[in-house]
């Protein structure tokens, strides 16, 4: 069965280019989701899952409920020493008492570094429609958008589900009877971001007048792995600053930012080793035929084509995808040079800097 993915476009505001003869497209229409640097009331769900077991559930005490962000599960069961087995009252997560619909949902909707949930492979992004978890093939096309701060969603087409969008800041299917998870080996590095003037600013990195940042993401993550319903506190200058994981904001007394969590791409390794048990998972295909696409001053999709005034094809451009999925390319269209960002998903016209989107799609 072959499958569409592109990115669900939110808030995203795009120039025309000049030239729409020949541009490209990605995977995803990419949005832009910071806010305005004033305050909002609008929350963002922490999106992690963590191996470490509810010390309150196993005493058989804890008040969060479906808001604890530890595991409701049986720590004994996880070392796989639980003397009661299928009897034990807790739950376990794979065989034994069926878990509650309570733990469910703090296990579902976050991401796992328990190195033994994936078969091999860096990561696995699987869906649930109540029959079991089933691996989605060529999961790497979600994995590299997911990674991307400014991606809210993407929206895969033609599966056995129909059309499939999935919310990255929540870890959840839209509008379906579906669950949505992302499994990696435990060896994950964890980015953190904040919003500033409408753009995603990676925590470290220097400012536009080379000033160094007076927190790096390493020390946030270390915080976060330490106590994810915690939060991280730095100063800059006079000013104290807040990076509440809950409502995964940064506040101070002037104003309130929007924070994410993304991880660093990795490409998956040639011939990841499958474990015997995994192999035998059921799958959702995505398709196998990229197929690049640009959109033209009428706001309509155009595949991108070879034609003579262009100087490369959309598998010019897969095969450089390939190589990095974060990373640029630069291109001519009738002697103007074009810069692709798979990054930002844009190109850009470098002598009139006009942009447009672009958008990868499985067909």
């Amino acid at each position: 069965m072959k499958t569409k993915v592109c990115c669900r476009p939110e808030m995203a505001t795009a120039l025309d280019s000049d030239n729409e003869t020949c541009s490209v497209s990605s995977v995803s229409d990419i949005s832009d989701e910071s806010s305005n640097d004033g305050d909002s009331d609008e929350e963002s769900d922490c999106q992690s899952n963590l191996k470490e077991p509810c010390k309150y559930y196993n005493n058989g005490r804890c008040r969060d409920g479906d808001r604890c962000l530890y595991w409701h599960v049986c720590k004994y069961a996880l070392k796989g020493n639980c003397k009661y087995g299928s009897s034990c009252k807790l739950n376990h997560p794979r065989g034994g008492r069926e878990p509650s619909r309570s733990s469910s949902r703090a296990l579902e909707r976050s991401t796992s570094r328990d190195p033994s949930l994936t078969d091999g492979r860096y990561y696995q992004w699987q869906l649930n429609d109540g029959t079991g978890w089933k691996d989605i093939d060529n999961d790497h096309v979600i994995e590299a958008q997911y990674c991307l701060p400014h991606t809210k969603s993407i929206k895969i087409y033609n599966t056995p589900f129909g059309a499939v969008s999935i919310d990255f800041n929540r870890m959840r299917v839209y509008r379906k009877s579906l669950k949505v998870r992302r499994l990696d080996d435990g060896k994950t590095v964890w980015t953190w971001y904040c919003t500033l003037r409408r753009k995603w600013i990676k925590y470290g990195d220097k400012d536009s007048k080379g000033n160094p940042s007076p927190v790096k993401s390493s020390d946030i993550e270390q915080k976060f792995q330490s106590n994810p319903s915690s939060s991280f506190t730095f100063n800059v200058g006079a000013d104290t600053m807040e990076i509440k994981f809950r409502e995964m904001r940064q506040v101070s007394k002037k104003r309130k930012r929007k924070v994410t969590r993304r991880p660093e791409y990795r490409q998956q390794p040639a011939g990841a080793q499958v474990s015997k048990v995994a192999s035998k998972i059921p799958s959702i295909s995505l398709g196998t035929k990229p197929q690049w696409q640009f959109e033209g001053r009428s706001g309509a999709w155009h595949n991108f084509k070879r034609r003579p005034e262009c100087s490369v094809t959309s598998d010019d451009i897969e095969r450089k995808y390939q190589q990095n999925p974060q990373d640029s390319m630069t291109f001519k269209v009738n002697g103007d040079s074009y810069r692709l960002d798979f990054r930002a998903m844009m190109q850009t016209n470098l002598r009139t800097k006009n942009t447009s989107r672009i958008k990868r799609v499985l067909v």
